[in-house]
């Protein structure tokens, strides 16, 4: 049986597969988001941040979860939204240091990305913003 996953990665502009991904999961542009099947990417897009201001990050958290999102991969992020995800049933995983989008994807394919942990949360001033 083939098991399909919709997962998104926080992005600089413009997005998709060769964009960069963005250091703070609030704080990016936008998110590329991709159906993962058997180890290959299907139906990518780019979905814009609604929003951080009113509602902090739970906004892009509802968002995400209404498009169908169950995997978030970030470097960094607040423990709201953290704990919001979770809540909310979405898996999130730790990547950093990946040059391109595709890099944190094919990282996620071949199971090389930890589950996003207190250690990686982001507390006032966090060096992971841009």
């Amino acid at each position: 049986m083939s098991e399909s996953v919709l997962v998104a990665v926080p992005s600089n502009a413009p997005g998709g597969l060769q964009a960069s991904p963005s250091a703070h999961f609030g704080h990016c542009d936008l998110y590329t988001v991709a159906l993962v099947q058997d180890g290959n990417l299907l139906d990518i897009a780019v979905e814009p941040n609604r929003g951080h201001e009113h509602g902090g990050c739970i906004v892009p958290v509802r968002e995400l979860v209404s498009i169908g999102v169950k995997v978030l991969i970030a470097g960094g992020m607040g423990m709201n939204p953290l704990m919001a995800m979770k809540e909310m049933g979405l898996k999130v995983l730790y990547a950093s240091g990946y040059a391109t989008v595709e890099d944190v994807f094919k990282a996620y394919i071949d199971g090389k990305l930890p589950e996003f942990g207190s250690v990686d949360l982001c507390r006032g001033g966090c060096g992971h913003h841009h």
